[in-house]
């Protein structure tokens, strides 16, 4: 398929069964259009459009994740026995960097989402440098709550 043809399929029909009652087959109507090298599937100009949701991954959350298990790593190896003195050697003030170490226990899945950049759209640094619970299913509750 060159770049400026599509594919076009017809109308919608109902699924129909295989005459052994093994399969099913549903046929859906799509056009294939190439648009910047990429296929993209469009929807029926009488339907809905569906638009998958854009990543938008927050350098400043997945860099103070990526501090905080580095920095974790940095005392649990004794390189830094602690967090005064990781913090001299870092340059940076005691206290951030303690409210910063407190990201490594986050959810897997919050810390997933958000290297993926798929993160609620109001969380940002400030509410997770806050107080969080322990548990993972009310650390979730309350990011989604914000």
């Amino acid at each position: 398929m060159t770049a400026q043809q599509n594919l076009i399929v017809g109308k919608s029909r109902r699924p129909t069964l295989s005459r052994d009652g093994r399969t099913i087959s549903v046929h859906i109507p799509i056009t294939l259009r190439h648009q910047g090298g990429r296929k993209q599937v469009v929807t029926p100009a009488d339907a809905a459009p569906w638009i998958p949701r854009a990543s938008r991954i927050d350098s400043t959350l997945v860099k103070a994740v990526v501090r905080a298990h580095r920095w974790r790593d940095m005392l649990e190896s004794g390189r830094h026995a602690t967090v005064r003195d990781l913090a001299k050697a870092e340059c940076i003030n005691e206290s951030y960097l303690s409210r910063v170490l407190r990201l490594t226990l986050l959810a897997p899945a919050i810390i997933q989402s958000i290297l993926e950049g798929h993160q609620h759209a109001e969380l940002e640094l400030d509410g997770l440098l806050g107080p969080l619970p322990l548990n993972w299913a009310q650390q979730h509750a309350q990011l989604i709550a914000q």
